[in-house]
């Protein structure tokens, strides 16, 4: 794709300029594109922050992926069913195991595994790269997933997690010795420093500034234990009722208890970030649903 800047789009960002020029294209996917280096202007590969002028030729030299698509079924991915009725099913994710695709033929994804099991999942939910998904959890995350089966089911559950009456619980391991029970209530917003991470806004004056929402994370129990090397952890067990994007890593790393190898929050470099999702309990038509999922063997 190639495009001639007009005066209309002279000075703009050339991120800006190709989402008013390509149909499907997010500023995300933009600067994506830019980055990777499929972006020219009169020839010359685009940086990230330039600005277009009248008269220059911008050329695009991948085709943009679509926002959304359908979730291809792949048979191969792993998929461990803990709980299942003709409403729903809840699955145990194996850490490294993205909830759903980036690209068309991306495979190895929960979304892939539950529609090829469970096809008449397709189409179910807000997006069709995610068939069925309640809710998600990273990537290294492990634990418990909720997907519906009908579209019925679809809407019920997400007026539940919406109404914070699905009781999320999790385990993690992270560094020193954390006080149990508390409530760690604080607002999570996008960090301005690193927009790949969340940050606990802790100054009620930067509520609005930042755009954060409310967020709150109970910490139930606490056991202490020691590394190797001699420091202190602790294998907490918390509830977040509605959690936000990365809500429980945020929020135990602003009160000085980053995860086990969460480097993205400042916790010391171990693998994968110690989180689990152990359990999930709500009522769903008339049935009281109760499922735990055990701790991964490297929470040992």
């Amino acid at each position: 794709m190639e495009f001639e800047v007009t005066q209309e789009h002279d000075g703009v960002r050339v991120d800006l300029f190709l989402c008013a020029k390509v149909s499907d294209m997010s500023r995300a996917k933009a600067k994506r594109l830019t980055a990777d280096g499929a972006v020219r202007v009169n020839g010359r590969r685009a940086r990230k922050g330039d600005r277009v002028n009248a008269g220059e030729r911008v050329a695009l030299e991948s085709d943009p992926q679509p926002t959304d698509f359908p979730a291809s079924p792949d048979p191969d991915a792993p998929l461990e069913v803990v709980y299942e009725d003709a409403d729903l099913v809840i699955v145990n994710k194996p850490a490294d195991m993205p909830c759903h695709p980036l690209r068309p033929d991306e495979r190895g994804t929960l979304a892939g595994a539950l529609v090829a099991r469970y096809p008449e999942m397709a189409g179910i939910g807000h997006a069709a790269r995610e068939p069925g998904i309640i809710h998600r959890l990273d990537n290294d995350t492990t634990g418990l997933v909720i997907a519906a089966r009908t579209a019925e089911a679809f809407t019920a559950l997400r007026g539940l997690l919406d109404a914070g009456a699905i009781d999320k619980r999790y385990r993690a391991l992270c560094m020193g010795t954390v006080r149990a029970p508390q409530m760690i209530d604080a607002p999570l917003a996008h960090d301005p420093a690193d927009r790949r991470a969340m940050v606990a806004v802790l100054d009620e004056r930067d509520v609005d500034r930042l755009r954060a929402r409310p967020a709150s994370t109970e910490v139930l129990q606490s056991e202490p234990r020691l590394r190797p090397d001699g420091s202190s952890i602790s294998l907490v067990e918390v509830r977040a009722r509605s959690a936000r994007r990365h809500q429980v890593r945020a929020h135990l790393a602003a009160f000085g208890h980053p995860l086990v190898g969460d480097v993205l929050y400042g916790g010391p470099e171990d693998g994968r970030h110690r989180l689990h999702a152990s359990r999930v309990t709500f009522d769903h038509d008339g049935k009281a649903i109760d499922v735990e999922a055990p701790l991964p063997a490297d929470f040992d």
